[in-house]
């Protein structure tokens, strides 16, 4: 037997030895918890004769839909898969995996929360049952990521005026908490992140809100700023962030062949009007993959148009079938793979990277729909 094979074979041994030697530990503890210290559990090893930081490269390579049984071995298991250290490890190593997270509304016109892990063979949408009971009835509301955690702004309701209120959802816990209120109450606004921030843009509010405002969040003070400018309209239909830059396309009052959209560039603070070119096309729900612009145009038919910046002129991708998306849809993007989710959550996936290589062709999968006829509100990405 090599040396090399020797050395796997202990490692195997000692890796086998240890986890036998911790579950048997586990029950002694759970059956005689008397015996068992707050302060002896924290001095516990991660995995009992190995020691943590390489019991941490084992654990870290477990896929993420085990996690949750991972956190049910021990209150350290529990704190190591919850906490900003295993966020960091496994996104260092590129060891993180995206699930998306749907937020709707059911035909109770009540809101209702969905994930989605696009990295088994069988993917299905299963429902998070806990929301926040007072949102359950809200519109307009805000819905967006930074790091792994999920936020839920603002919102109003048929007899209540836009709140200020935010929810913060922390993928890795399940669990919602409260977080700093908005510095202006608001409904019906763009969401965005950019450089680490949240930044929540017009929208309606009160009658004291202005509607030329707007705030970003920092999650290190836990805190909002707010800001205004002229060029920001309350009516807002959708909203990017492309090239380092927000851009926010507006409704219109009057019937027109016109897109009206706004840009901010963080480097100068401001607010002004984006390229004529490129929002000519920006017609539909719009999705960055890749660092390109993609919208779904559903203004004659269904299809996927793509930005080419060099030439400053959009190109069709792909038609789509009918039968294969259900409006209204929401586009979310993993890499180079675009996700169509529409209606009742039925979802079609294409992979926009391999299309130059099959002669405009696109790969594709799809989801089954749920039984249900939900209309899917915002669609985000958690990468763990």
């Amino acid at each position: 037997m090599s040396s090399e094979t020797e050395e796997r074979v202990q490692f195997s041994s000692i890796g086998f030895s240890g986890l036998k030697q911790h579950c048997t530990a586990m029950e002694t503890m759970k059956s005689n918890p008397e015996d068992c210290s707050q302060t002896e559990l924290a001095q516990s090893p991660l995995i009992n004769g190995l020691p943590d930081d390489i019991a941490l490269f084992c654990l870290a390579r477990v896929p993420r839909r085990y996690h949750a049984l991972l956190k049910c071995v021990s209150k350290r298991w529990r704190e190591l898969v919850c906490s900003e250290k295993w966020h960091s490890y496994r996104r260092k190593h590129n060891l993180d995996e995206t699930w998306i997270y749907a937020l709707c509304k059911d035909k109770f016109e009540q809101l209702c929360y969905y994930v989605l892990d696009p990295n088994v063979s069988k993917r299905c949408w299963k429902r998070i049952q806990s929301l926040p009971p007072c949102c359950l009835k809200r519109k307009g509301v805000g819905f967006q990521v930074l790091g792994k955690k999920v936020y839920l702004l603002g919102g109003c309701g048929w007899v209540e005026d836009a709140t200020d209120e935010v929810y913060c959802y922390d993928a890795a816990m399940n669990t919602w908490t409260e977080a700093a209120p908005l510095s202006t109450a608001r409904c019906y606004f763009a969401c965005e992140v950019l450089d680490k921030k949240i930044y929540a843009i017009g929208g309606l509010g009160s009658n004291s809100s202005d509607p030329h405002s707007w705030d970003t969040y920092d999650p290190h003070t836990n805190s909002w700023r707010s800001y205004t400018d002229l060029n920001i309209v309350p009516d807002i239909e959708d909203s990017i962030v492309l090239d380092g830059k927000i851009y926010i396309r507006c409704g219109s009052s009057t019937p027109s062949s016109h897109v009206y959209a706004v840009v901010y560039d963080p480097s100068s603070g401001i607010w002004q009007h984006a390229d004529a070119d490129l929002v000519s096309g920006w017609r539909g729900p719009a999705v960055v993959a890749n660092g390109i612009l993609y919208v779904l145009d559903q203004s004659s038919g269904t299809k996927l148009m793509m930005w080419q910046k060099d030439r400053r002129e959009w190109v069709a991708v792909r038609r789509l079938s009918h039968l294969l998306t259900r409006p209204p849809c929401r586009l979310v993007a993993i890499g180079t793979s675009i996700f169509v989710i529409g209606k009742g959550l039925s979802t079609v996936v294409w992979d926009v990277g391999k299309t130059g290589n099959l002669g405009g062709m696109m790969v594709s999968s799809s989801v089954p729909k749920l039984t249900s006829d939900d209309d899917v509100i915002s669609c985000k990405c958690v990468a763990i």
